[in-house]
């Protein structure tokens, strides 16, 4: 009987185990080996593979565009994140809080992640950004301010902040959904008790909300890290034709080193540059990760 219980387990686990290895396994292993040698098309033959060391990863960083991408996800990761999750943790409090309506404004707020990136994004650029017919031009418009509702927010300058209001606009529902989680598993007795001791809604939200989400807040910047290292389409959206200092992140460089996909002939396919750039990546995401467990230590919080 345990036999037959073992080949079964071996069976089903079989695909799953075949998929992981061929989907990403090997990937992963490929990429790691082509981050330390010279490549110029993905395609090249191991043949034409030259081993070239750490090159790929010094020669990153003395490239300034990748230094300015780098610069642009640690802006996305701190400033996006911060407000993120600030307004996440807001309206995840008011929705849980009882009110009247909450599945109704729950399903509006996460929307926006229904929604594809390409979609949402046109959106923002052609809607709400366009400074002749747009939703800030109307809204500036009718109050009054003339300069204002002329702005080229898409413009040099604000071309960054423009697209990263845009992108955190489509993440708050996500990561309000993960807060909510954690605040409808707090037990109801310690909200009664604190109010039968006096304690108003401040006090309770911060001795008692906030000790209990320690655990939902270490998965929310794991995983808000893991969607800014993985930050393409907006860039790509925001700067179509070519890489843009105000827009590209790593992403987008190491797809411009491996498919030289622009118009610009400023870039030279490296695909094992390429590859060096989805280690660092990978890397920073692990970093997050157990930099993350070191310092939300404890999940549960005792009574």
């Amino acid at each position: 009987m345990l036999k037959k219980n073992k080949t079964m387990i071996v069976v089903f686990l079989l695909p799953a185990v075949f998929c992981y290895a061929v989907f990403f396994l090997y990937p992963t292993v490929r990429t790691f080996v082509m981050s330390f040698f010279r490549i110029e098309s993905i395609s090249d033959p191991l043949a034409k593979w030259r081993f070239y060391g750490f090159g790929n990863y010094k020669k990153l960083f003395m490239t300034p565009i990748f230094r300015k991408s780098m610069l642009n996800i640690l802006r996305i990761w701190i400033v996006g994140g911060a407000g993120t999750m600030t307004m996440a943790l807001l309206f995840a409090t008011v929705l849980s809080s009882g009110m009247h309506g909450k599945r109704f404004f729950r399903s509006v707020i996460y929307l926006p992640n229904v929604v594809s990136a390409v979609a949402m994004g046109t959106m923002w650029i052609n809607y709400v950004y366009n400074s002749d017919y747009g939703l800030l031009h109307t809204i500036f418009q009718a109050c009054g301010l003339t300069e204002a509702a002329g702005t080229l927010w898409t413009g040099p300058g604000r071309l960054f902040w423009s697209m990263l209001t845009a992108y955190c606009f489509g993440m708050v529902g996500y990561h309000m959904l993960i807060f909510m989680s954690g605040i409808e598993n707090i037990p109801r007795d310690c909200y009664e008790a604190a109010l039968l001791d006096g304690c108003n809604g401040a006090q309770r939200f911060i001795h008692i909300t906030l000790p209990f989400l320690r655990g939902v807040t270490r998965t929310n910047i794991v995983m808000w890290t893991v969607y800014t290292v993985g930050f393409f389409v907006w860039g790509q959206l925001f700067s179509p034709v070519n890489l843009s200092n105000d827009t590209v992140a790593p992403m987008n460089y190491m797809y411009e080193l491996v498919f030289g996909a622009s118009s610009s002939a400023n870039v030279t396919r490296d695909t094992g540059a390429g590859a060096a750039i989805g280690i660092i990546m990978m890397l920073v995401v692990v970093v997050v990760f157990f930099s993350t467990n070191l310092l939300v230590r404890n999940d549960d919080t005792e009574i």
